[in-house]
């Protein structure tokens, strides 16, 4: 299937699609981890935007959260991403706490 013109990735959003390419299974990282990765600290919600936009299915979207460790809501369907993000993470290893969050200390990804 030919990614849209909306779908396809711009210069910044590639690099952050090979950063969130390197967070290994059963960890994570913080959309402001990506961007400042990036050189770009400013920059976590274009990192949203990439992956919100994301047409490619080789970038593990799903291991990137928010600075409290939870899952954002995407897309047209927020509860079904939701649920989705989480279903993968806990496929993966990754615990979340009564309050829905991961433990970023046990969780996270240190590059």
């Amino acid at each position: 299937m030919a990614l849209t013109d909306h779908q396809r990735p711009n210069g910044v959003h590639e690099i952050f699609h090979r950063l969130v390419r390197c967070i290994p299974e059963g960890r994570v990282a913080t959309y402001g981890q990506i961007a400042a990765l990036a050189e770009r600290p400013r920059n976590a919600r274009q990192v949203g935007t990439a992956l919100a936009r994301l047409g490619d299915d080789t970038v593990p979207w799903h291991r990137v959260v928010n600075a409290r460790g939870e899952v954002s809501e995407r897309g047209l369907d927020p509860l079904e991403s939701t649920d989705r993000q989480r279903f993968l993470l806990e496929q993966e290893g990754v615990v979340f706490n009564r309050r829905g969050r991961i433990d970023l200390d046990r969780f996270g990804w240190a590059p």
